[in-house]
């Protein structure tokens, strides 16, 4: 891998997990986040697409059958709390071999949930004054939220 290429994947059984974070050429998306609804906790993927608005000035979420409705909350969680305005959902369906079958062929949902970042959002997000590796996620109502 060259040095200007970095990814962290990580793949979980029936429901496909990509940590995206990743630096690749730019002919592949760098700010997407694949969600499993059963192997991260909800506020994982809230602070990892908080650091990728921070980063990419948009992320996104992206699902596949269960996992749908924790897309769904992570992106109602980070709207509601000011820190991202949403750009554009998209949903559709992918032919997938489920090998739990035995191999056959089976539909599945999928949405994708694009979020930018918001106008509120640099204030609401502040380096932390005495440990500058660390950001200090700071919702509306003044409670801190380690990232």
């Amino acid at each position: 891998m060259e040095a200007s290429e970095q990814k962290v994947t990580e793949v979980v059984e029936k429901n496909v997990v990509t940590v995206a974070t990743q630096q690749q050429p730019s002919d592949k998306k760098s700010n997407i986040i694949q969600v499993s609804s059963n192997k991260r906790p909800l506020y994982f993927y809230v602070n990892l697409a908080k650091r990728h608005i921070q980063n990419y000035n948009e992320v996104e979420l992206s699902a596949l059958g269960m996992a749908i409705g924790t897309v769904v909350t992570v992106a109602e969680i980070l709207k509601n709390t000011g820190f991202a305005t949403e750009k554009k959902i998209q949903m559709s369906t992918v032919d997938m071999k489920d090998q739990a079958k035995g191999g056959k062929l089976v539909r599945k949902a999928k949405i994708e949930i694009t979020l930018g970042k918001s106008e509120g959002f640099d204030k609401l997000v502040s380096p932390k004054k005495k440990d500058q590796n660390k950001i200090v996620m700071v919702a509306p109502n003044h409670v801190e939220v380690n990232a």
